[in-house]
């Protein structure tokens, strides 16, 4: 692989890693909300019933749209982009590494192993996440505890600087890779995302080849080729996500400091 295709991986990888962080934002916040003990804090649906003359609370966990609705009441709509700012500073850097060590790998073992193989998607894919993980830790970890800082309207809110400040006071600089074991082993839903993703990459490519695409012009054949891409990423990590999703749960935990207070 020529150095002007690495670059195109890590600037496609940083891009696409960016516009996809802006969107999803909102909904990354209320997942993490959800998934960390810290949600307790919003549950607000509390049935009480007297067994034997003691009061007995049975909590109903709450749905995304209910902490949704929370959020937006409590905290304001700006609080659905809680952490935006280190994830912009993070997704450009950690996808174009993770692309750029992924397509590097990929190329490497080809010469090793049978091209294009699943042992060559699984291999290459576990070596990127390693590398992207190891190299961006601290900025999830800031992340995460942003999106768990819960504040009410009015209320000032912590900013990343002052986050970063927090967490090294308390833990020094090891307190940047708290988690980072946790993290390691979600290497396990990117193994599992690109050998879908490939395998699905793969069929594609083939049905091309038998169909008659080739009279067609070029404009629908970039067409078809970016909705096909799109379906098979989308395909794949709605799979992979599903499979591992409890290791998210488990980060999330991770790098919350304690149930009441993320930071």
């Amino acid at each position: 692989m020529s150095q002007r295709d690495t670059l195109v991986h890590l600037f496609a990888g940083g891009c696409g890693g960016t516009v996809g962080a802006i969107l999803t934002c909102p909904l990354e916040v209320v997942k993490t909300r959800l998934q960390s003990s810290s949600i307790t804090l919003y549950i607000s649906e509390v049935q009480l019933s007297t067994v034997n003359g003691a009061s007995v609370a049975r909590v109903a966990p709450p749905g995304p749209l209910h902490c949704l609705k929370l959020i937006l009441e409590r905290e304001g709509p700006r609080s659905l982009f809680r952490g935006l700012g280190p994830t912009l500073v993070g997704v450009a850097p950690s996808r174009a590494i993770y692309f750029a060590a992924y397509s590097t790998a990929k190329e490497k073992l080809n010469g090793v192993l049978e091209p294009d193989s699943t042992p060559v998607h699984m291999v290459s894919a576990g070596m990127a996440g390693f590398t992207a993980i190891t190299a961006t830790n601290p900025i999830w970890l800031i992340k995460t505890r942003l999106q768990l800082d819960a504040r009410n309207r009015g209320e000032r809110q912590m900013n990343a600087f002052e986050c970063v400040r927090r967490v090294y006071q308390m833990d020094g600089l090891r307190g940047f890779y708290r988690g980072m074991s946790a993290s390691y082993a979600g290497i396990s839903e990117t193994v599992i995302h690109f050998v879908i993703y490939e395998s699905i990459k793969r069929k594609l490519l083939e049905y091309k080849a038998h169909s008659s695409m080739d009279e067609e012009d070029e404009s629908a054949k970039d067409a078809s080729d970016f909705v096909g891409m799109m379906l098979a990423a989308a395909t794949s990590k709605t799979c992979a996500t599903s499979i591992a999703y409890p290791h998210g749960m488990f980060v999330s935990h991770t790098f919350s400091k304690n149930e009441r207070t993320p930071c």
